[in-house]
């Protein structure tokens, strides 16, 4: 992750210093494209795995399938018709929103494939009370009251043979070069994760339902955050102690806090930026930007040591690193800030930006 985060930077400052007729913004075009495949990949191994970087928030699913309406339409192309029933009075269910849109595009994709001569897919929400006799059917469900979020196709049906093998990671009916047989694993992985289950129903010639059951929520949901799709980067005139143990991601990083009018002081570890804040002791560092997992010391220990002489920092994580990883030194607590490596130039600003004004 630390390497792809330093591919995508690049790639995007390359682009922003060429005029889009120039050969070389097509080539780091091409590079950045790579680069996030490769991301994505990565996500998807870390999603089945159960191991990506969740953020949940309360929501109402309709939210979602509402939101990525559009996007749906052009994927599945003209041949196929598209119908969304979003359920009246649906509950709420805690979920990262990013995960659960990934999951319902994978569905949508598999569905369209299903249907190379066209048909009918249908998203559809609904609330459900599971008992005890149907848990016992689906392994990862017990009695109590669900949200469901269910995808279902006119398409060729699921062989049984290969029914039980779907969710498996890498398996694949598709042709080499159309599909990493990540998809589906994908999916159970960001499902099971948030404590739900996937259960599918097939019919050879009649067609395949996914439907994916998540536990209702008793909070009240939290606001889902606005998408910024214009590559704008805020800017800012603060001190940024930047702490990155990868000189390439460190580069980049600090060109682009630069660049966005920031005041930029490099280290390398934490005992590095320890020496380096206490020779700076008279100039006020607004935000200390660290790694998590670095040599020497970590960025929570270097956090709460600068934390002693200077109380009003504001603190901001970043890591490739799984969510376990992250979890078990105690990062994720409410109210930390965090950035989820790989990250993009655009992704840098908005957080640096957003977590200095939390202050």
């Amino acid at each position: 992750n630390n390497l792809l985060t330093a591919i995508l930077a690049y790639s995007h400052l390359g682009m922003m210093k060429h005029p889009s007729r120039d050969p070389v913004f097509g080539y780091m075009e091409e590079i950045k494209k790579a680069g996030e495949r490769a991301s994505k990949l990565t996500s998807q191994l870390l999603a089945f795995s159960r191991r990506q970087i969740s953020e949940p928030r309360v929501l109402n699913l309709n939210e979602i399938t509402l939101d990525t309406n559009k996007m749906l339409r052009r994927l599945i192309g003209e041949n196929v018709e598209l119908v969304v029933l979003p359920t009246d009075g649906l509950w709420l269910t805690e979920v990262d929103p990013g995960q659960i849109e990934q999951a319902l595009v994978n569905l949508v994709v598999n569905a369209r494939d299903a249907m190379p001569d066209g048909g009918k897919l249908t998203i559809e929400t609904a609330n459900a009370t599971i008992d005890e006799g149907f848990a016992t059917l689906h392994a990862g469900l017990s009695e109590g009251e669900y949200v469901t979020l269910s995808v279902s196709d006119t398409g060729t049906g699921i062989p049984e043979d290969i029914l039980e093998h779907i969710f498996e990671p890498f398996f694949t009916t598709k042709e080499v070069g159309k599909g990493t047989g990540l998809g589906l694993a994908m999916c159970y992985g960001i499902v099971t994760q948030s404590d739900g289950c996937i259960v599918v129903d097939s019919e050879l010639g009649k067609g395949t339902t996914f439907t994916i059951y998540l536990p209702k929520s008793d909070v009240p949901a939290t606001s889902m955050p606005l998408r910024d799709e214009s590559g704008y980067l805020p800017s800012g005139s603060e001190t940024v102690l930047l702490v990155e143990d990868e000189p390439a991601l460190r580069n980049v990083a600090a060109h682009v806090l630069r660049e966005q009018g920031y005041t930029v002081i490099e280290a390398s570890n934490g005992t590095d930026a320890l020496r380096v804040a206490e020779e700076r002791s008279d100039q006020v560092i607004h935000l200390l930007l660290t790694d998590v997992v670095m040599p020497l010391m970590g960025g929570k220990e270097l956090a709460e040591k600068l934390k002693l002489s200077r109380p009003d920092m504001s603190v901001l994580f970043a890591s490739g690193y799984t969510d376990d990883a992250i979890v078990s030194r105690d990062i994720l607590d409410n109210g930390i800030q965090f950035l989820q490596k790989p990250f993009t130039p655009a992704d840098l600003a908005r957080k640096v930006r957003e977590t200095i004004q939390i202050r």
